[in-house]
């Protein structure tokens, strides 16, 4: 559960910067985004070339590929991830599906709850395995 958790962790976050640098069409802003256009804009007015940015690169999906990429590293090794990380994810998931319904946060929410569930059993198991010692 935790491999599957942090694979689609992994998957949304990519997904995510991918498809805005490419089907929202972002990567076509960034000779702006080089060329400090956007040491100066307002974030209260953007302009397209800070939207489209903050759409891809500065967005949550590289840092979100990360932590997908840092579960499965502890998965690989033996680690359980430790709660915080799903119930984070969980929050921010659901708070998100408040401000925008029609997005694909389900699969982070699926991501989450196996997470959590995954955590759960593994330290169980290790909690078994330490009282039949």
């Amino acid at each position: 559960m935790i491999k599957w958790a942090g694979r689609l962790i992994v998957f949304f976050g990519a997904a995510h910067t991918l498809l805005a640098l490419t089907m929202e069409g972002a990567a076509r802003h960034a000779g702006a985004w080089f060329s400090g256009e956007l040491w100066g804009d307002d974030l209260g007015s953007m302009s397209d070339d800070s939207s489209a940015y903050w759409l891809s690169l500065a967005s949550f999906g590289i840092p979100l590929t990360m932590v997908g990429l840092t579960v499965l590293w502890l998965d690989r090794r033996g680690i359980v991830p430790p709660p915080f990380i799903a119930w984070t994810l969980a929050i921010w998931t659901v708070v998100g599906a408040a401000v925008l319904l029609f997005t694909p946060w389900p699969i982070m929410l699926l991501a989450s709850v196996l997470l959590l569930v995954g955590a759960r059993r593994a330290n169980h198991r290790e909690k078994s395995a330490e009282i039949g010692r």
